[in-house]
């Protein structure tokens, strides 16, 4: 079994509703943010390619596209702009496209915090 992974960086503002530090939270504010997109499997006998990697270059550059530089309360079906969410909604986009995820993982660079998701409840 092979896991191929690609990472894209984008940059967003969002509010956030908390218990704590909710003065700064709930301003509109940015951050910079880095997602590891991984996928799992055997390789293709005739390509030898888990997936075809301009595919997967593609689709997540069309994914990195509805959130850089997006205020991410906006962005439709993501919900509060939490790294879970993102976590999620990048696994969702890449699913509806036919690129089934093994596991996303979304950081903030700054503050060093990371949600991963693998899938399921």
């Amino acid at each position: 079994m092979f896991e191929l992974s690609k990472h894209f960086r984008f940059e967003a503002a969002h509010t956030l509703e908390r218990a704590i530090g909710t003065d700064g939270s709930r301003r509109v504010h940015g951050h910079s943010y880095r997602a590891e997109v991984s996928v799992r499997g055997a390789p293709d006998p005739a390509s030898g390619m888990i997936v075809d990697l301009g595919l997967f270059e593609k689709s997540l550059e069309a994914v990195r596209g509805r959130l850089d530089h997006h205020f991410l309360n906006d962005v439709e079906g993501l919900g509060p702009a939490t790294l879970e969410n993102l976590a999620l909604w990048i696994w969702e986009a890449l699913a509806a496209v036919g690129i089934t995820p093994s596991r996303v993982v979304v950081a903030r660079d700054a503050s060093g915090e990371s949600c991963a998701y693998t899938g399921g409840a």
